[in-house]
């Protein structure tokens, strides 16, 4: 094991047995490395590693805390991933997507309120007039993430956010026949609004999981195509 990995692991034992407890603020450098067995400079690399993955936070002038370490929050740090993501891991990530989404839309089907059912009206109108294929799926992604929400879980509004971001959703659409996708996509969020319009919950479950399958399906077309290189502009 590297020895960054090794500091890493320590300072993690200390927060999982209680001895850096959420918001806890981190020993000075050079006591934590005694503590620890660590040359500073290991240390420093894995307090750096660390913030990167929201585990600890560093605030200018006053050292370095623990983070809130709530799911949703470290959860950010995936995002990356989905961002980058091609070919099969693509697909394997909207199977996810897939198996949660849906359910999330039909319980949001008891859970909107005239306001938020107005609003997403209102993202669909400007979705519907969007100029490119980055404005599409802009107002795309806010319908989504609007809808699951409601569901009051920011671990699973986190999660489904990962799951598909705006970046790899441009990326698919523009691996298949633009138009199409789009006019698709199109009648696919009427379909999941009226759902939830009618407060018709295994409706918006089966809207919303035709909606994800035909964004798999035009993944996998784009995988067959071009195997190697799948949605990678």
């Amino acid at each position: 094991m590297a020895l960054t990995d090794e500091a890493m692991d320590k300072i993690k034992s200390m927060i999982l047995a209680g001895e850096l407890p959420p918001g806890a603020r981190l020993p000075k450098e050079d006591v934590l490395a005694g503590q620890l067995g660590l040359s500073r400079g290991t240390l420093r690399e894995a307090v750096r590693a660390l913030t990167a993955m929201k585990i600890l936070v560093t605030r200018q002038g006053d050292g370095t805390y623990v983070s809130s370490l709530e799911p949703h929050l470290l959860l950010e740090t995936l995002s990356f991933a989905a961002d980058v993501s091609q070919g099969r891991t693509a697909q394997q990530l909207l199977q996810v997507r897939r198996m949660l989404e849906p359910q999330a839309t039909g319980l949001a089907a008891a859970l909107l309120r005239p306001h938020d059912l107005q609003e997403l009206r209102d993202i669909l109108d400007r979705g519907r007039s969007a100029a490119t294929v980055e404005e599409f799926v802009a107002h795309d992604t806010a319908f989504h993430l609007r809808i699951v929400e409601a569901v009051g879980n920011p671990v699973l509004s986190m999660l489904l956010q990962v799951l598909s971001t705006r970046t790899q959703r441009v990326r698919i659409v523009r691996g298949t026949r633009t138009r199409h996708a789009l006019d698709s996509a199109k009648q696919d969020h009427e379909e999941i609004l009226h759902a939830l319009q009618t407060r018709d919950a295994p409706l918006a479950v089966s809207a919303a999981t035709v909606h994800i399958a035909a964004v798999e399906q035009w993944l996998a077309i784009s995988l067959i195509d071009d195997p190697l290189d799948a949605i990678d502009e």
